[in-house]
């Protein structure tokens, strides 16, 4: 018995059979499937771990060019693309991991 088919499935959002015509029927509450706040958020977050993959791309690319052609590339700078790709991985776990512990106390107040 096949009670839903697959186009009444919309993510987490279920279309309701209707036995009644009387019955309300919610299609469009349905029809709107973009959430700004959701889309924002993770367009948010995914700029933010660009943005430090990039430092890190950028300290290692300095780094080897250091090695290869030391003239080239200033000590100073070096250090400083390094340092900040550290403090943004760092901040970066520190923020993954306080996520984590959030989820686990919600998970836990049952």
């Amino acid at each position: 018995m096949k009670i839903l088919s697959n186009s009444d499935l919309l993510g987490d959002k279920i279309t309701l059979k209707t036995t009644h015509s009387r019955h309300l029927q919610d299609k469009k509450a349905i029809q709107d499937k973009s959430d700004p706040v959701s889309g924002s958020f993770a367009q948010a977050f995914t700029k933010a771990l660009s943005n430090v993959n990039d430092l890190e791309l950028h300290a290692q690319e300095l780094t080897k060019q250091m090695v290869v052609d030391p003239e080239s590339v200033n000590l100073h700078d070096v250090q400083i693309a390094a340092e900040q790709a550290e403090m943004a991985v760092l901040f970066t776990k520190s923020i993954v991991d306080k996520a984590i512990r959030a989820y686990k106390e919600i998970t836990n107040l049952r």
